[in-house]
């Protein structure tokens, strides 16, 4: 997701920032524009190149843009359900932007419809805009307040209207979102590696509960709940963000490095070399690599024109996904005892078959160090695990996995060393939200 205030190429730089954030979602992107008067959108299904071409910027006239890429979850595909949505009323108008998941949709929508409501996606982005036009009201500062506070979840929102726009995180600060300045412009991102692109320059993170109003006037802070502490997605560190992003102050790099350090201290082996599963594991690879004074080397290849498999839409996907995206070296593994770098087993698609791979490429041994806990809960914040039958941690030991996989030995970072990786870099009030490992969820769905 992301947003600029305040720039003649608005929609332009919105482009080259999601195209920073294309790891996010592959299925689908769309832009909104606003030129101080009416809003233009573009969207539809497909990588961003394929959704954009120039004849489109020459019609997206504007001094402010929001824009995301579509990551699907509970099977909620289709052009309907790309973000930004953009809704009109005699009132005024308004495109919402949204990562996250609301965990009380279904009592919310059902008491919308009850009252007249007709919803048009299946997303949750598009509840929180029946919740600020309930009534009749008109969007402002207080409405989207009223709204928001009706919100059980994890969520990062950006509204733009034809004057205003509005960002708001979830009291717990689950979602990731930081704020930047491009020369006089003001800009919203799930990532920091999209300032670099643009060549803004990071002022700070939005913080839980926080709601900031941006204007001609500037930038106004004020809060919608109570700040709580911090608990950032741990899987935002292990798989989900680029390296090259700083998160609540935390190098994402830097953190799975420190991961991979605290793995080779808890779980060593006696090998010959050590591989990382290219991309997110490379920086996990190489921090175990060098703690336990082991080679680091590329024993597997990605091919760069394949998509991110975990966040492949379907199993069948997903598989066929892993046999073109990955290749063994086999002038590097053969003969020799491997240590194989992955930063998290969820499903046991990616893991089974690269075991194999590195074996049929001649590795004598295949031992398999996962850079985060057993992934054994769903998570229900916005990442497409929404069900205990799908981990293969759930109901496995760790040495059934390893059967599973055909590894010579398996072993996961603890809970205790994750954390250790990532809030020992800083200094902020924060922990992490672990909950697909351990269980222990910040925000549960009953809470008032």
């Amino acid at each position: 997701m992301f947003g600029i205030w305040g720039h003649d190429k608005a929609a332009e730089i919105t482009y080259y920032g999601l195209h920073a954030l294309q790891h996010r979602g592959q299925e689908g992107a769309g832009i909104v524009i606003s030129n101080g008067r009416t809003l233009q959108i573009h969207k539809d299904e497909g990588l961003l190149n394929d959704v954009f071409n120039r004849s489109h910027f020459q019609e997206l006239k504007g001094r402010a843009s929001v824009g995301n890429i579509h990551y699907v979850t509970n099977g909620n595909g289709g052009v309907e359900n790309i973000q930004p949505h953009l809704f009109h009323s005699q009132t005024g108008s308004m495109a919402l932007a949204h990562i996250g998941n609301i965990m009380n949709r279904d009592e919310l929508r059902g008491q919308l419809e009850s009252e007249g409501s007709i919803f048009q996606s299946e997303t949750d982005t598009e509840l929180l805009a029946h919740l600020i036009k309930k009534n009749g009201q008109k969007i402002n500062e207080q409405s989207i307040t009223n709204a928001l506070q009706q919100l059980v979840g994890a969520y990062a929102f950006v509204i733009l209207t034809e004057e205003k726009m509005y960002v708001a995180l979830d009291p717990h600060g689950i979602r990731p979102l930081s704020i930047g300045k491009l020369h006089d412009a003001i800009v919203v991102s799930s990532e920091t590696c999209a300032f670099d692109i643009i060549g803004a320059t990071y002022e700070r993170e939005v913080r839980p509960g926080e709601l900031l109003i941006i204007s001609r006037d500037g930038m106004k802070s004020t809060r919608f709940a109570l700040r709580e502490q911090r608990r950032l997605c741990a899987m935002e560190y292990v798989y989900f963000s680029r390296p090259d992003s700083d998160l609540n102050e935390v190098n994402v790099h830097t953190a799975r490095k420190r991961m991979g350090i605290e793995l080779a201290k808890e779980a060593p082996v006696d090998a010959d070399v050590v591989t990382g599963v290219p991309d997110s594991s490379i920086s996990a690879a190489i921090g175990y690599a060098e703690q336990c004074g082991l080679p680091y080397e590329m024993g597997l290849i990605k091919n760069r024109y394949v998509g991110r498999t975990f966040i492949q839409p379907t199993q069948e996907l997903r598989e066929q996904g892993v046999k073109m995206k990955l290749s063994p070296v086999r002038g590097i593994v053969e003969g020799k005892r491997v240590v194989m770098i992955d930063d998290s087993i969820i499903r046991g698609t990616t893991s089974m078959r690269i075991v194999r791979m590195l074996k049929e490429a001649g590795a004598k041994e295949v031992h398999v160090r996962i850079a985060s806990p057993p992934a054994k809960n769903p998570c229900f914040y916005g990442i497409d695990m929404s069900t205990r039958e799908e981990l293969i941690a759930a109901n496995r030991t760790v040495e059934e996995i390893a059967n599973l996989i055909c590894a010579d030995s398996l072993a996961f970072l603890t809970p205790e060393g994750m954390e250790k990786a990532i809030v020992q870099q800083t200094t902020l009030n924060q922990g992490v939200c672990q909950a697909c490992f351990t269980g222990q969820y910040p925000v549960k769905k009953n809470r008032k």
